[in-house]
């Protein structure tokens, strides 16, 4: 069973993953993170599908360093910034204007835990064939955790040994909040996986773009400091601000001034004054390697 302390970290340490999700999305998106990665931000995630990542692939290979794993693509949420599937077979993934379905809602109605399935291998293939040293995976919108498709999400990073973004679920908490069949096989597949040596994330938190603008250091922080001892998955959307990045999402203000808050050693501070502990991806997933062998 994975514990923080086969890393070096003490039990009682708060061992924070700051994960930049959504890069590949577009040029903003992959600039930002970039910028990040070089301050507080120590991982992130490509979305295979979209148009920058083609650009964030060669990035990656002239900087093999790099910490980044495949986010998972079954939605292209934007009105005007569409992407379709990887796959050339998986119809009901695909809306009537060409791009994958909007809402996660409309993904589990029209897909097939087949069709998802083959076209969260094609992404993962094409990463790797793109010469990406794909450290672990992880779910765009969260659409790969509903009960049609979590056990195609965690087959897959078992085939491919890579850890994923995986949070804790007590049995308790579900209990006393009336758990239902899909949770209690949720929470099945959680210890299964622990079991066999997978890392889980004892807190996360994804509440990264709900602050208005100007707030984002204070948010931020507040986040940071809500999370426990243990292992967390802290979740940005860091991206450099300007026209394109604002034709595209509505949150563009906040998406940019994450990307500086993590770049420009506000948030490095903050880690440094509460004694937070970082790490990346990378370190887990030679960890799990070395077990599974």
């Amino acid at each position: 069973m994975f514990s923080i302390e086969n890393l070096g970290f003490a039990a009682a340490d708060k061992v924070l993953v700051v994960h930049v999700d959504d890069v590949g999305m577009s040029e903003p998106a992959n600039e930002g993170a970039l910028r990040a990665f070089a301050g507080a931000a120590t991982c992130g995630s490509i979305m295979v599908p979209c148009p920058a990542f083609g650009e964030i692939a060669e990035i990656q290979r002239g900087r093999p360093e790099l910490d980044l794993g495949v986010h998972l693509t079954l939605n292209a949420e934007y009105e005007g910034w569409r992407w379709g599937p990887v796959a050339d077979d998986v119809p009901g993934l695909v809306s009537p204007d060409g791009g994958m379905w909007r809402t996660t809602d409309e993904t589990v109605e029209h897909a097939s835990a087949d069709e998802v399935e083959r076209e969260m291998r094609a992404q993962l293939e094409t990463a790797l064939a793109a010469g990406i040293d794909v450290t672990h995976v992880d779910a765009h919108m969260g659409t790969v955790f509903n009960p049609k498709f979590v056990r195609a999400y965690l087959a897959l990073a078992r085939e491919f040994r890579l850890p994923m973004f995986l949070p804790r679920v007590s049995r308790e908490v579900l209990e006393r909040t009336g758990m239902p069949p899909s949770l209690e096989s949720y929470v099945e597949l959680i210890e299964e996986a622990e079991r066999d040596g997978f890392p889980v994330f004892d807190h996360f938190c994804a509440d990264s773009l709900s602050f208005p603008p100007g707030t984002g250091s204070a948010h931020n922080q507040q986040r940071v400091d809500n999370l426990g001892s243990g292992l967390s998955y802290l979740i940005t959307h860091c991206a450099r601000g300007g026209p394109e990045l604002e034709a595209i999402t509505h949150d563009w203000r906040q998406r940019d001034e994450e990307h500086r808050i993590y770049s420009d050693g506000t948030m490095a501070a903050h880690f440094e004054a509460q004694g937070i502990k970082t790490i990346g991806m990378r370190p887990l997933r030679d960890h799990l390697r070395d077990r599974l062998a």
